[in-house]
């Protein structure tokens, strides 16, 4: 039959309390804590954001060419013979839109000299 092994009461004996490496853990555990929230918590937002972004643009892109798909093939079952007006509007459309971006492209934004 074994013995219960009993643990003598800790008694502070030197400089430090008995209770030091508890607390040490905890100011630990603490400090890594809040560096993780301060570091890592931004960078998981800023990665998901860009991973979001690339995924609706990539999305954005796929329904403007069935967009156009589609308009020029309805254009061409309702308008038989008569294509090219389709193609002319499109083009006059995107190139208006194009016109727009590319003035907005060299403009200096408010506030910067």
């Amino acid at each position: 039959m074994a013995h219960p092994v009993e643990t003598p009461a800790r008694t502070q004996t030197g400089p430090l309390p008995d209770q030091w490496p508890t607390q040490a853990t905890d100011a630990i555990v603490t400090t890594v804590g809040k560096v993780r929230d301060r570091t890592t918590g931004p960078a998981i937002t800023a990665a998901r954001a860009v991973v979001y972004g690339l995924f609706a643009a990539i999305l954005a892109v796929v329904a403007a060419v069935l967009a156009i798909t589609m308009t020029i093939r309805l254009a061409n079952n309702y308008i038989p013979g008569k294509i090219w007006i389709v193609y002319l509007g499109l083009g006059a459309l995107l190139t208006l839109g194009g016109l727009f971006l590319w003035s907005k492209a060299f403009t200096t934004p408010p506030g910067e000299s």
